[in-house]
């Protein structure tokens, strides 16, 4: 008793905050649940990202969804990267049952199902507002990290966005840089190295390449206009609940090229138009990614790079980015050091490797007088966990085995027609789903080809002409010089030039007097 005494004391101590917080459930002890000890979630440090783990089945998806509701309640917008399409529930009212009052029974407090404000966007043909992005604004250094280029590969790409932007060629699609590749490896070449430098047509070649690799994942849907601009992400409604975008990417699963270039070109978009805000009470916007291994999986390095860089100092513009994944070993540790919140729930121990993984993960938490976490890791139940977070101070707060509330929105996905009616109200859908296809490099490249080629075919058109005038003149000529008075004026010419040759040696004689 004294133990869960002390136990309750440290767990008060280690989460209680002066600013705005939210409840995420109640610590353990031994496996039961000490009444009052809350587990709380302080909102001034959620910009200082987060983890949430699990093997499969263990509850990561509903923690994420507990996450999300706090923070929409506390006015702050929220971005969700939908893999499995199991959030959209989100937007309706959950349901009470036997097993939910059982919980708040323990964890206290008391459960009310509740809809959230939601919007419904994707990357593909799914229902809901289209996202999209140019390759003038993706830019030369972002598309050559996706593109995975090396330094000389880079730097052409530089250049054909210099020619691009002085020639008035906007590079919207991927069409569009397709077609100025073409160009400049075969008709515009000599116009290039004249003011830009040496073109290697091998490397144009290979960009190509890698350009239609990227296209058959889909990016072909994703670059385009209009551009999606990230302040229709930064919502507040009416009643003064955050905005929760949910992106429905079930479809690409099996592109992570596609995911990771539009997950960098979010991040990059992010943080070079939102201002500086230094310490704030509360993040202006918090994203969490599921399934995140889809963005490290076939990842290069300079690409890890990009995303650790951007994950480093995008919290200084208040964004929060909060990972979700089976196995925290899926971050690359350069990215999991940069973690505030870790809310880990069970692993798996079927084989060797599993064992060391667990022993890796438990090394990444506080140490715990309470607690043996490596073998904690594999007892703890569905829809609980071991949490920490950032106090105030940016100090970790205490390990805390935590059962966990339960979401009041619903835990389950919306009907096609709950979909269709959210689509139908969204103002955002009349703003982006329309097809827009303005003059770009394509259409302009292509005018100037064809222009260049009608031109070729009307001087090959004229050509017999001018062999027909050519061969007729010289006939007439040939019969004059075959007639009398031809003959006559050729004599003449010979003597006139044979004078005037000897007058200009000295050698013409005197002249009469």
């Amino acid at each position: 008793m004294a133990n869960q005494e002390a136990f309750l004391e440290y767990i008060r101590n280690g989460y209680t905050f002066k600013g705005e917080h939210f409840k995420l459930g109640c610590a353990m002890l031994n496996g039961e649940v000490v009444t009052g000890a809350d587990v709380l979630l302080p909102l001034k440090t959620l910009n200082r990202h987060g983890l949430i783990a699990g093997a499969t089945g263990t509850g990561k998806t509903k923690t994420l969804q507990i996450i999300a509701e706090g923070l929409s309640d506390a006015s702050v917008p929220v971005m969700l990267m939908d893999i499995k399409g199991d959030l959209s529930g989100i937007a309706a009212a959950g349901a009470s049952n036997a097993k939910i009052e059982e919980r708040y029974a323990k964890i206290g407090g008391t459960y009310s199902p509740t809809p959230y404000p939601v919007e419904l966007l994707t990357l593909s043909q799914e229902k809901g507002v289209r996202l999209r992005a140019t390759v003038s604004e993706f830019g030369p250094v972002l598309l050559s990290k996706i593109l995975g280029l090396n330094d000389t590969q880079a730097g052409l790409v530089a250049m054909i966005f210099k020619y691009c932007d002085d020639n008035k060629l906007p590079l919207l699609d991927l069409k569009d840089f397709k077609k100025v590749l073409q160009f400049v490896s075969d008709e515009g070449k000599k116009e290039l190295e004249k003011d830009y430098g040496k073109i290697s047509t091998t490397s144009t070649g290979t960009i190509l390449r890698k350009v239609i690799e990227l296209e058959q994942q889909g990016a072909a849907l994703f670059f385009g206009e209009k551009s999606f601009e990230v302040d229709d992400l930064m919502h507040i409604g009416d009643d003064g609940r955050g905005k929760i975008s949910i992106v429905r990417v079930t479809d690409i699963q099996d592109r992570p090229k596609l995911f990771s270039t539009f997950m960098l070109s979010l991040l990059a978009e992010l943080y070079a138009t939102m201002p500086e805000e230094g310490d704030l009470d509360k993040p202006k916007l918090v994203m969490f990614i599921d399934e995140a291994h889809l963005i490290f999986q076939e990842a290069s390095e300079a690409l890890l790079q990009q995303i650790e860089t951007i994950i480093k100092l995008i919290r200084s513009k208040g964004v929060g980015i909060f990972f979700c994944t089976q196995n925290p070993m899926d971050v690359p540790p350069s990215v999991l050091g940069q973690l505030g919140l870790k809310v880990q729930h069970a692993l798996r121990a079927f084989t060797a490797n599993d064992r060391k993984a667990i022993k890796q993960t438990a090394e990444n938490y506080p140490l715990s007088d309470y607690y043996k976490t490596d073998e904690l890791l594999t007892q703890i139940g569905i829809g609980e966990a071991l949490v920490t977070c950032l106090n105030e101070k940016g100090t970790p707060t205490p390990l805390a085995a935590t059962m966990l509330t339960s979401p009041r929105s619903r835990m389950d996905v919306l009907t096609e027609q709950e979909i269709d009616q959210l689509v139908s109200n969204s103002r955002l859908i009349r703003k982006y789903n329309q097809e827009i296809d303005n003059e770009s490099a394509y259409e302009i490249l292509t005018a100037k080809l064809e222009e260049a080629a009608e031109k070729a075919e009307k001087e090959e058109a004229a050509a017999p002409a001018r062999k027909g005038r050519q061969k007729e003149e010289k006939g007439m000529l040939d019969k004059f010089l075959g007639s009398s008075a031809g003959r006559q004026a050729a004599r003449t010419l010979a003597s006139a030039g044979v004078r005037a040759l000897l007058g200009v040696l000295g050698l013409g004689g005197r002249s009469r007097r």
